[in-house]
């Protein structure tokens, strides 16, 4: 008879299943290094350089930007962010984008509010977003360079945000102002290009209505459609901006070019038009003698006829002949000359357009390279080789086809200057040849045109400060101007002049400091004012009785920032003043070792304030005289002493406060003088100073509740009863922050080092008060609540407002970062009520808030489902990726250019077609406490509706984490393959939700209804029980 099986020892197919399980390590580990390199090319992920590529990029034309991000990536990399003070990173843009606004708004979810800062300084803020030079601007300035982890990836963030948005298809609106003060004013823009995109958006913005854009294109974006890549600039990226532009009731044009036959600058203004903003851009290439009488059918392109041709060939829509809109054929080595951006976007296009191998030729050496790094290191990355020191001497041409090019070596002699040798020569093979040696204004009619502008060299006269021309009516700006060199410059190019053009039409000086009107859309009418006891609060975000009400001048600077209220510093009689002890505000240790900003708790030992309350009581009278609109609670304390509370209410209904707030709860210090703590956590005593304040003021008041308490909400029940009109929930908790290795605790005071219990606040204590609220607004109907505890986001507001909450209190996150968080919680708020009545136009069902569902994706760019032998999923390391490569290069080569633009503009849709009519977003009233219904008992919750873990493959990044606390901390349900590391959910999934926890993909793994009986293990049993598969609707 074989012995019993051991309870406390996993079954064999558990033991299996355990194989890739970590275990402590016992010895040494020992491999020869010659099997070592050949596994680490099975687990290779990023690119083998020894190795040669499997595949062309031919017809490759996805995402190829390092800086793209997945929501995951934005989260994470806007919280490293210091959000500095007077952020370099700012000075440093053209456009002055307030970059450290925006990036609070991502990392607190509010993508709109994120959008909203950007396109408020930069209209073209998604284009610029993918193909700005930030590592020479903004990253150029960030302060972390200084630290280990390096810069942010700002342009990646600014291209998540303003990419949500567009998927929200909200439209731009002209701020009320505007709408109802139109501005006078014929105004005519020449070129489609960022420049006049950006001037006429500004113009729009301020009121003007006769605004019309001219191009001589069939469509617009400038060298942002015609020459910028696809795989750098995606076309529906550009149509977005321009459609923007369009919501304005800017006029377009298209088909209509500046030329004597068509418009000139003399005719525009015989023609009534009060300003002219000329954005043509340089549409002539510089050529070297060597390759006159030279075209593409001998295999000579130019910059500007070589990417305009791949633009058409892989943007959908901007070709409307499909018999025109193949992609140049190239073959063989290709040549291109020159080291700006131009020169390396032909480059990489070249490699898509069929090239075999690319050499980028420069005169200069590699560190006078004029192109961005970001796109050397791409060319770098795709194995273009650069090949310095070289200047053009000779064209070989045989049959009439190119077939090598001639260079002489460039030195630089002694005085710095560059000069050529002509006996050191280099003959370099060549099949085709891209010249990408900038432009110029050549065309002689063109020129004809802009008369009567005055021309200093080739290009117009330009006041480089206002951008204004010889004429006063005339504004130019982008390469014409002179001074820009990027998108970006030229975007402020066209912003400046649309304030010149402004000041000009309305009779100002044009120095008048710049007033220009921020983004604007529906979302920003959104009302978010709320009624509570009588009071109106314009938005129900206020400062909590903590260090940033320290001072009434604190206050009075929060008031001119936008915060909706405030509750004072606690203050006391004159006989009860406290002097705080230092340090006494510490950061909190929940979170890990994280330094900086966005710290998850705080923990502090500072008493109530230390001013006497004749300086609250005047500070207050002031503040109410100046700021009637708003919000001023007073926040008092005494010890359990009727003629106390009476004198110090009556004083403070006296100075105007519009309402009390009784703080019963301080859990340090005042609890021991019989204050705070040691009146809040007896219900009878609670109810006695209830009505003793009851008694002797007319005004609302709440108490302040603790949540150091078993039961909180008999002390609302008790408060309510003694005749308070709300609560404010939560305090802070006691606890001990954290203890060093020499057993001292920090805050540690005096050379004793002593320490006590403080109060820890901040998103720590988030859980326990959203448990608080609910348990009162469910408890105690109609006592209103003030929320408090861990709210650092509009999101998180929402939150606290759908448990039960009316207005909400703010410390931690105003330590965390300073008072302007108010824009941020206020839009994010705006945004929340607005999507709830009117969702986003494609899978609005599946928004979570302000977050889309997650796209199936690899490193924030778009992956499609490929399968290998035995239809396994195909992974994205080592052989599989391979083999992944080879499958797309031949579904590119089959299904052409077109196909990647068209893989993204399936999975996205169109997002902004049409003026939908817009719903009333809901009041705050209507969802105060929406979620109360749902939260009850354990008992009432169901346990046949079953669900069960599902993991989606291709978002997968192979980790294992979902393998492991399966493993180690649930119920041994997830098989993790030892070749492709793809782990694999099975039956005995029980639905912990574990995996989902600690998986690092955002919706990689998913919870899922569960289809087959739910079998229940019960350790020891004669039978199984099953209970009800759950139904496809739930």
């Amino acid at each position: 008879m074989s012995p019993p099986q051991l309870l406390s020892k996993d079954t064999p197919d558990i033991e299996d299943l355990l194989a890739l399980n970590p275990r402590v390590k016992t010895h040494c580990s020992v491999v020869p290094t010659k099997q070592t390199k050949e596994n680490k090319k099975h687990w290779k992920r990023n690119a083998d350089h020894a190795a040669p590529p499997c595949t062309t990029l031919f017809n490759d034309f996805s995402d190829i930007k390092h800086t793209t991000l997945s929501e995951r990536g934005a989260l994470e990399e806007a919280a490293r962010c210091l959000k500095c003070a007077d952020a370099p990173c700012q000075k440093s843009c053209p456009t002055q984008l307030d970059i450290k606004s925006f990036i609070t708004s991502i990392a607190n979810k509010n993508f709109y509010g994120a959008a909203k800062a950007i396109f408020s300084d930069n209209p073209l803020g998604l284009t610029c977003g993918m193909v700005c030079p930030t590592s020479d601007l903004c990253v150029g300035g960030c302060n972390l360079q200084a630290s280990e982890a390096g810069p942010i990836n700002i342009g990646g963030l600014q291209q998540f945000a303003t990419e949500v948005f567009k998927q929200m298809g909200v439209h731009q609106r002209r701020t009320p102002h505007a709408e109802a003060n139109p501005l006078a004013g014929k105004i005519a823009l020449l070129g489609g290009g960022p420049a006049s995109l950006s001037c006429a958006t500004f113009l729009g913005r301020l009121g003007y209505r006769d605004v019309t854009i001219y191009e001589r294109r069939s469509y617009l974006g400038g060298l942002s459609a015609a020459e910028i890549p696809q795989y750098r600039l995606p076309i529906d990226a550009v149509n977005f901006e321009v459609d923007l532009v369009k919501d304005l009731g800017v006029r377009i044009e298209t088909g209509r070019a500046l030329g004597t036959k068509d418009l000139t600058i003399q005719g525009l203004l015989s023609s009534g038009h009060d300003a002219i903003f000329v954005g043509i851009g340089l549409p002539e290439p510089k050529l070297n003698p060597i390759f006159e009488g030279l075209s593409p059918s001998s295999g000579f392109y130019t910059s500007k006829n070589f990417l305009p041709l791949v633009a058409d060939g892989s943007k959908p829509g901007l070709c409307a002949c499909k018999a025109s809109a193949a992609l140049p054929r190239l073959h063989g080595n290709v040549i291109v000359l020159g080291a700006g951006d131009t020169a390396f976007d032909c480059a990489t296009s070249a490699l898509r357009c069929g090239a075999r191998r690319v050499f980028v030729v420069f005169r200069k050496g590699s560190s006078g390279i004029r192109a961005v790094p970001e796109e050397v290191e791409l060319a770098r990355d795709e194995r273009c080789e650069l090949l310095p020191y070289l200047s053009p001497r000779k064209v070989i041409v045989k049959d009439g086809l190119i077939t090598a090019m001639e260079f002489c070596r460039t030195e630089q002699n002694d005085q710095d200057q560059w000069v050529e040798d002509e006996e050191q020569t280099q003959r370099l093979k060549a099949n085709f040849v891209i010249s990408a040696f900038g432009s110029g204004l050549e065309d002689s009619d063109v020129k004809e045109a802009l008369k009567p502008l005055q021309f200093r060299g080739e290009l117009p006269v330009c006041d480089r400060v206002t951008m204004q021309s010889s004429v006063e009516k005339v504004f130019l700006g982008g390469d014409l101007a002179g001074v820009a060199n990027t998108t970006v410059e030229s975007v402020n190019d066209g912003k400046v002049a649309a304030w010149g053009i402004h000041c000009r039409l309305q009779g100002l000086p044009l120095d008048t400091p710049p007033q220009l009107p921020l983004f604007y859309t529906d979302i920003d009418a959104v009302d978010i004012s709320v009624e509570m006891c009588g009071i109106r609060f314009e938005n129900p975000f206020g400062l909590a009785s903590a260090p940033p009400t320290t001072s009434t001048a604190m206050i009075r600077r929060a008031f001119e920032q936008g915060w909706g209220y405030v509750v004072t510093k606690t203050f006391g009689l004159d006989k009860d003043l406290v002097t705080n002890v230092s340090p006494r505000i510490v950061r909190g240790t929940t979170s890990g070792y994280k330094y900086g900003p966005q710290q998850g708790c705080f923990l502090n030992i500072e008493l109530i304030s230390e001013k006497r309350a004749e300086y609250w009581l005047r500070g207050i009278g002031e503040l109410k005289r100046d700021f009637p609109e708003k919000i001023i609670i007073a926040s008092i304390m005494c010890s359990f002493n009727e003629d106390d509370w009476t004198e110090l209410a009556i004083r403070a209904e006296k100075s105007g406060a519009d309402a009390l707030e009784l703080n019963l709860s301080c859990p340090h210090g005042m609890g021991e003088r019989g204050m705070g703590l040691a009146c809040g956590q007896d219900p009878k005593l609670v109810e006695q100073i209830s009505r003793w304040v009851r008694k002797a003021v007319k005004l609302p008041f709440f108490i302040k509740l603790t949540p150091n308490i078993t039961d909180i909400a008999s002390i609302a029940e008790a408060a309510k009863k003694g005749g308070a009109d709300g609560g404010s929930a939560i305090n802070t908790v006691q606890g001990l922050m954290g203890l060093k290795a020499d057993a001292t605790a920090w805050p540690a005071i005096g050379k004793e080092q002593r320490t006590t219990y403080g109060g820890v606040s901040g998103n720590a204590t988030r859980p326990m008060a959203l448990r608080a609220i609910s348990d009162i607004a469910r408890r105690v109907p109609g006592f209103p609540i003030l929320g408090i505890g861990g709210i650092d986001s509009g999101e998180v507001a929402l939150q606290f407002i759908q448990a039960g909450a009316t207005v909400l209190q703010i410390c931690s996150s105003v330590q965390n970062q300073d008072f302007t968080v108010i824009e941020d919680y206020c839009t994010s708020l705006r945004a929340l009520l607005y999507l709830k009545a009117n969702p986003p136009p494609v899978n609005g069902q599946f928004w979570d808030g302000q977050s889309p569902p997650t796209p199936v994706h690899q490193k924030g760019k778009p992956v499609i489902h490929l399968t290998g032998e035995g239809q396994s999923t195909l992974g994205f390391f080592g052989r599989y990726q391979q083999e992944r490569d080879i499958k797309l290069a031949q579904l590119r080569t089959e299904k052409g250019a077109l196909w990647d633009a068209e893989q993204g503009a399936g999975a996205l849709q169109e997002t902004k077609s049409g003026q939908a009519v817009v719903k009333p977003a809901p009041r705050i009233k209507d969802v105060i406490g929406a979620a109360v219904e749902r939260i009850g008992p354990y008992n009432k919750l169901d346990n046949k509706q079953q669900k069960v873990a599902l993991i989606n493959d291709d978002m997968c990044i192979n980790c294992g984490k979902c393998y492991m606390t399966c493993a180690d901390s649930g119920y041994q349900a997830i098989e993790f393959d030892k070749d492709t590391h793809i782990p694999h959910v099975n039956d005995d999934c029980t639905g912990c939700t574990l995996c989902v926890s600690v998986c690092p993909i955002i919706d990689c793994i998913s919870m899922v209804p569960k289809k087959i009986p739910h079998v229940i293990k019960r350790g020891i049993e004669e039978k199984t029980f099953y209970t009800h598969a759950l139904s496809q609707c739930q």
